[in-house]
């Protein structure tokens, strides 16, 4: 009787245990369900997997990449002027307008050349200078497009002309330029002139210019007021006639000081050793006056482009030996 009731007694509690399992494994599954329902409705009615995470992503660049705006790296196709033939006197100058397509091109550089620069010549921005009577073609290039270019017909007339020697535009006492001639300040010997002036500041050298540009008109009264003063002789050994000035043909400088003293101080002296390096030589040397037709003038400084001028620097010469000229009034 006593084992009856032992084993009834194990039985329930056995029947007990198995009931609180199920009920807390039923518990669980509640709490996950639960779980899930505020997942859902916290994400919405639609489930973001990784994949469709990356396909977004995806799509948002391909749309920014639409919306890029590319610029333009066209080449030059075709360049148009305002005018295909010129006709100016010795000493005169015209410049055409250029057009270059398409627009949006993103090098529009030109390259201009003359024919025949004993008729006229033309410097990189297009300005065309006549020489001597004659004819002669100008050519303007695309510097992007090499096979696109138009041409100018260039007619000059006038007894009046301009004198080059092996190419370099000459001034002296022998040669003279138009009265008509006024070019104003070359583009191309100013700008050499302020890339010498920025490297002689880094050196600590202060130069600066004193005078530029000379027309016929100013380089006239000048001279007058000197032969007012000092009389022909003396007024013929440090200032030119008019027509004659290196200053009227734009390629010449004045700098820092009109005395002959400036040679010796440090500006003079960096001036004497280096302006060949930029294009430019002393013009009117020392112990040169007798070939030249002008006394020493350390301070005047005459654009011939770097590589004749570092010819004329190493040879010792003054511009007239070096070309083989004479510089020598008539009268």
């Amino acid at each position: 009787m006593k084992r009856f009731l032992v084993l009834t007694l194990v039985l329930v509690i056995f029947l007990s245990s198995c009931r609180v399992v199920e009920s807390d494994l039923s518990a669980d599954d509640t709490q996950k369900e639960t779980e899930s329902e505020v997942i859902e409705e916290t994400t919405g009615s639609e489930t973001i997997t990784e994949t469709d995470s990356e396909s977004v992503t995806d799509m948002e660049s391909e749309s920014e990449e639409d919306t890029t705006v590319i610029e333009g790296d066209y080449e030059i196709e075709k360049i148009e002027l305002d005018k295909y033939e010129v006709s100016i006197k010795a000493g005169e100058t015209d410049m055409p307008m250029v057009t270059m397509y398409p627009d949006d091109a993103s090098n529009k550089g030109e390259i201009w050349e003359s024919s025949d620069e004993s008729v006229a010549t033309v410097n990189h921005y297009g300005k065309i200078t006549g020489v001597k009577a004659g004819e002669c073609i100008v050519t303007v290039t695309s510097e992007d497009n090499p096979s696109v270019k138009a041409e100018v017909k260039v007619t000059v007339s006038g007894e009046a002309s301009l004198t080059y020697v092996n190419g370099i535009l000459i001034a002296n006492k022998t040669y003279s330029l138009p009265e008509s001639y006024s070019p104003g300040i070359d583009r191309t010997a100013e700008a050499a002139l302020n890339k010498m002036i920025s490297a002689a500041k880094d050196d600590g050298i202060h130069l600066f210019i004193k005078s530029g540009f000379r027309s016929y008109g100013t380089q006239k009264t000048l001279y007058n007021n000197y032969v007012a003063r000092d009389g022909v002789d003396a007024a013929d050994r440090y200032s030119a006639r008019p027509g004659h000035s290196e200053h009227q043909t734009g390629l010449a400088f004045d700098l820092n000081s009109l005395d002959q003293s400036f040679g010796e101080t440090k500006e003079g002296k960096w001036l004497a050793e280096h302006c060949h390096e930029y294009g430019f030589i002393i013009r009117y040397p020392k112990d040169k006056e007798e070939v030249t037709g002008y006394m020493y003038e350390p301070w005047h400084v005459r654009y011939l482009g770097e590589d004749v001028a570092k010819d004329v620097y190493e040879s010792g010469k003054c511009l007239e030996e070096y070309l083989g000229i004479t510089s020598e009034y008539e009268n």
